[in-house]
């Protein structure tokens, strides 16, 4: 049977993410990092795809991205996995699989949801406990979203650049939003959606996604669909 096609709709941001194989590093120096970051910003530009946040942490990556066309991100993502395995293995003396077959991913609704997981993407080192805040991480977008540097690779989303009339006032208000603590069931509610692969957004986004796809978006409930009996005579 085939393989079902991910959700995914033209111009809606994806949240992705990518782990290695039984939680293995997939990066084990700097070396790898850069690579990594190469390749991703090469193939987006080939497949014009538009990418907001990431973060690599050792063993997984997380990003946002969008495009105009649907199937962008899976082609963009596919060719820079394949080159990086190819160099990851050639210099690290291995062979076989890194990543963890497909990666997961879930459309974000352009509103405060899209704010909530460049929040998530950018504090994983905080709440993975090796950074005291997102800006020590080298490896994110965070530097950039807080106008700290120049990074090629990102585009920044509307939704951030509606936070501000300049840049002065934009990197305030979202260095206020990066700083907020973690919210409990924020952090299980994108956990949930990105782990079972649907529309992260209230009710009427998940509606407009199920309407455009003919595929349910929101997420499945604990348990089995109870089975309706009928009296037989």
């Amino acid at each position: 049977m085939p393989r079902r096609s991910r959700l995914d709709l033209p111009g809606i941001p994806l949240h992705i993410t990518h782990r290695g194989v039984n939680r293995c590093a997939i990066f084990i120096d700097d070396h790898d990092r850069h690579h990594y970051l190469r390749l991703l910003g090469l193939f987006a530009r080939k497949e014009a795809l538009s990418i907001h946040a990431y973060v690599l942490m050792s063993n997984h990556v997380h990003l946002l991205v969008s495009s105009l066309r649907a199937g962008t991100a899976s082609a963009a993502l596919r060719r820079t996995t394949q080159c990086y395995v190819q160099m990851f293995n050639h210099r690290h003396c291995r062979s076989g699989t890194l990543f963890e077959g497909r990666f997961k991913s879930c459309l974000v609704s352009t509103d405060s949801h899209l704010l909530r997981v460049y929040r998530y993407i950018e504090r994983n080192p905080v709440r993975a406990g090796i950074a005291s805040t997102p800006q020590e991480h080298r490896w994110s977008s965070v530097h950039f979203n807080l106008g700290l540097r120049f990074d090629s690779l990102l585009t920044t989303h509307e939704c951030v650049r509606a936070l501000g009339a300049d840049q002065i006032s934009r990197v305030a208000a979202y260095r206020e939003w990066l700083q907020a603590d973690d919210n409990a069931n924020e952090l299980q509610s994108i956990r949930a959606h990105l782990i079972q692969q649907r529309a992260y957004g209230d009710s009427r986004f998940q509606s407009m996604v199920e309407r455009a796809l003919d595929r349910p978006a929101a997420l499945r409930l604990p348990g089995r669909p109870k089975v309706l009996s009928s009296n037989k005579a």
